[in-house]
């Protein structure tokens, strides 16, 4: 293959592909569903957002791409990264990959890197900013300390952190808590990443520091060319941040379209709920926001059925809660998985 008909179907390709991902944990009372067939991609130079609530599988799901959950984790499924060399397309499915090989960790960190929820747990207490950040250069770009401590300085900068010489020498706890996420960005970016897994980047921080973080992210994203998985359950940052919407539910992608499109045009019962659920600048003051009734179940050995059943006020007996829910297409960017549906996007009446 020549390099130009390489180019050429690597732009046809994503970056990313996960297919089928299942995740499986045995526990005393049971085996956990963690993860239930999860499929998406993510084209190059753009950002997927994974949203739902906590516990639905978005942090293993983001940490399976990368081979560090933990080692009661089954995991089965493919996840292919598409990267481009000069003389060949390589197509690599990562979970093939020992999660201690030399190939899996030469990707983690120089192509696929990840800044953790949060960054207090994810730097080492006992060593200083800039020592952590050095380990990353030094292992995938430079053996040369001086040009590692250079690229070091410079990615302080960049993410905006004054008085960078200072800085490399602080340790963590010295770092307020808007610093320690700016550096954990700089860490992960050290390497020029391809993709950037982002979990839960403003969980710990104020309004206003999470507004800053988004700009530089936005920013480096545009510099760098490089592709997003933003995981969160903040709908404003979906809504500001990212190109396409994946919701998830209880271990599996209900809903999965375009940022347009999920806010404009929500079909899932579970997504409608969540947009109602979010306060809104022209609404009545006095009005309660909508909430979804009930709790998520547990995914212990589940029968086939729709997972949102017994929250969804849509709910149809004996069709939601008597065999799993396939996934319709209902337009060539839109997927959903709800029995309301058909294929061509009309609604059953008939049942």
């Amino acid at each position: 293959m020549t390099l130009r008909a390489a180019v050429d179907l690597q732009a046809e390709q994503p970056l990313l592909s996960v297919q089928d991902l299942k995740i499986r944990i045995q526990m005393d009372n049971g085996e956990m569903k963690a993860v239930d067939g999860v499929d998406f991609e993510i084209k190059k130079g753009k950002t997927l957002g994974l949203v739902g609530e906590s516990g639905c599988g978005k942090s293993l799901t983001s940490r399976a791409i990368i081979s560090i959950n933990p080692k009661e984790c089954e995991t089965s499924g493919k996840i292919v990264y598409h990267s481009a060399s000069e003389k060949s397309l390589n197509q690599l499915d990562l979970l093939s990959l020992h999660p201690r090989s030399k190939q899996i960790r030469t990707i983690r960190g120089r192509k696929i890197a990840m800044i953790f929820q949060e960054p207090m747990t994810a730097f080492s207490p006992m060593y200083t900013i800039g020592n952590q950040i050095m380990e990353s250069i030094l292992i995938h770009r430079t053996k040369n300390k001086k040009e590692a401590k250079k690229i070091a300085l410079e990615m302080l900068g960049k993410v905006g952190i004054s008085d960078q010489e200072k800085r490399f020498h602080q340790y963590p706890h010295e770092f307020s808590g808007g610093m320690r996420q700016r550096a954990m960005i700089s860490m992960a970016l050290s390497c020029n990443p391809e993709l950037l897994i982002a979990d839960e980047p403003t969980t710990a921080l104020d309004v206003t520091i999470q507004a800053q973080v988004m700009e530089l992210m936005k920013g480096l994203q545009k510099e760098l060319g490089m592709a997003i998985l933003l995981v969160t359950h903040d709908l404003g940052i979906i809504a500001e941040m990212c190109d396409e919407v994946a919701v998830m539910y209880l271990g599996k992608i209900v809903e999965q379209s375009t940022v347009s499109e999920i806010f404009n045009n929500p079909k899932h019962p579970y997504t409608k709920g969540l947009l109602s659920s979010m306060p809104r600048l022209a609404g009545n003051r006095h009005t309660r926001l909508e909430s979804i009734e009930g709790t998520v179940p547990m995914a212990i050995d589940m029968p086939p059925m729709c997972g949102f059943y017994e929250r969804c006020k849509d709910r149809m007996e004996g069709v939601c809660n008597a065999s799993a829910v396939p996934k319709t297409r209902i337009s060539d960017n839109h997927m959903v998985r709800c029995f309301l549906y058909k294929e061509e996007g009309e609604e059953k009446t008939d049942v």
